[in-house]
């Protein structure tokens, strides 16, 4: 088991938002996990990727048998845990290669492993700029300053790309994005999808899924799983709405 949360209660501020969630995820597996807004979606997200603002009042997350409560937002990066965000953050003044090159040389140093001679750096730089479709000129750029909404996500799905997580969280990652760059960041995930790696993709709309056909759907509504299926419970969340998921638990 990749992923195990069992019971999982927690907040911000003294406001409970997560109410009992349970999920479990295994190696090879993408799940996508739907929902109306406001239902607790990226505060899943925050919390298992360590974001501290968040608290955790009950439950346990497992993440590869070890308790995740007991480890850093620095230390859940380095064990694999990517979180790519809905509104991705700028950083002005710091080049994608140089953040890059610092980020994956970090996790190296965590394995036991050497740096990345610069040769062989730049030259996984371009094989997955290729992967994902990103141009040279982005990666020169700062850390997404003036980027579109669409060179965001794309930039997101390249960091994803170098870093090669274990478990990768993306968090209404389709959020603003035209047809092609949504087919683009799909595209990446789908060459990104390996037998030792899973994705958990949360997202308000099943667009998405028209192009990351996940193996599991979740409903989470109220801070709670409340209904799980295939990739045709995406197709009747599209049809139906939420309306009947909050009907069925009334």
């Amino acid at each position: 088991m990749l992923l195990s949360i069992k019971n999982l209660h927690a907040g911000i501020n003294g406001k409970t938002i997560l109410r009992g969630v349970d999920l479990e995820v295994n190696k090879g597996e993408v799940h996508a996990i739907m929902g109306p807004n406001g239902t607790g979606k990226s505060t899943l997200a925050s919390v298992i990727a360590g974001r501290e603002v968040f608290d955790v009042t009950e439950g346990e997350i497992l993440y590869q048998g070890r308790d995740l409560q007991k480890l850093s937002i620095e230390d859940r990066a380095r064990e694999g845990i990517f979180l790519g965000f809905q509104y991705p953050v700028e950083i002005p003044g710091v080049s994608i290669t140089n953040f890059m090159r610092t980020a994956v040389n970090e996790i190296r140093k965590f394995k036991g492993l050497d740096p990345l001679p610069a040769g062989e750096f730049l030259r996984m730089m371009e094989e997955k700029k290729h992967l994902v479709e990103i141009t040279s000129n982005l990666t020169n750029r700062s850390v997404n300053e003036g980027f579109s909404g669409g060179e965001k996500k794309k930039n997101e799905i390249f960091q994803m790309a170098m870093l090669e997580p274990t478990l990768a969280i993306l968090d209404e990652t389709d959020s603003g994005l035209d047809i092609d760059a949504l087919r683009i960041v799909a595209n990446g995930v789908n060459k990104l999808r390996r037998p030792d790696n899973a994705f958990v993709v949360i997202t308000h709309y099943q667009r998405l899924l028209d192009y990351i056909v996940p193996d599991f759907v979740h409903v989470l509504f109220e801070g709670r799983i409340v209904k799980s299926g295939g990739k045709e419970l995406a197709l009747e969340l599209e049809e139906k709405g939420y309306d009947w998921i909050k009907k069925e638990q009334e």
